[in-house]
């Protein structure tokens, strides 16, 4: 079997230490740390010597722009229309609120009123058919108060006979005047 590990790289002893204290961070060896090194600015195409990371500041750049372009044309596609027809739902709501305030709320009130006058007119017509039963009722008593009056005047008078002295018969007809007058 042939021996893959055929080259070498010489770096300065403050190198190493640097090299060693990160092996031993990561928990690997300084081989698979130096494997992983390359791999990364091999895939990532970094320069080692660019501290500052334009490439990286680059990318998250491009891509902080692509987010607010992303949320400008939400904006405009979506939140822009929507916060329009909310003022347009809140200046409705208000104008409804308005004229319920003034029409609806003078309407009830009208209504209110009207139906208290109507309450007042149908108590006074009930007062007036109660006055009214009672006075049938009245009338009732009076007329069979009357026909007790007119049976006695009757049978007094047929009881009277041809020798009745007329003095009896104006005595007959005085109590049944007074009896009728009591009515």
């Amino acid at each position: 079997m042939e021996d893959i590990n055929v080259r070498s790289v010489r770096y300065p002893i403050t190198v190493d230490q640097k090299f060693e204290k990160i092996a031993l961070k990561l928990g690997r060896t300084k081989r698979q740390v130096f494997i992983q090194m390359v791999d990364y600015f091999y895939k990532s195409k970094k320069d080692p010597l660019d501290l500052n990371d334009e490439l990286l500041k680059n990318a998250l750049m491009k891509n902080h722009q692509q987010y607010i372009g992303f949320i400008k044309s939400q904006e405009n596609m979506l939140l822009i229309p929507i916060k329009t027809e909310m003022d347009r739902v809140s200046v409705s709501q208000g104008k409804i609120i308005e004229r319920f305030n003034t029409q609806i709320l003078k309407a009830n009130t009208d209504l209110l009123n009207n139906q208290n006058t109507q309450d007042g007119k149908l108590n006074a017509i009930g007062m007036i058919m109660d006055t009214m039963q009672k006075g049938l009722k009245s009338k009732e008593a009076l007329k069979s108060q009357f026909m007790f009056i007119l049976d006695s005047y009757i049978k007094s008078r047929d009881a009277f006979g041809m020798m009745t002295p007329g003095r009896e018969k104006e005595e007959l007809i005085a109590v049944t005047k007074a009896q009728i007058s009591l009515l």
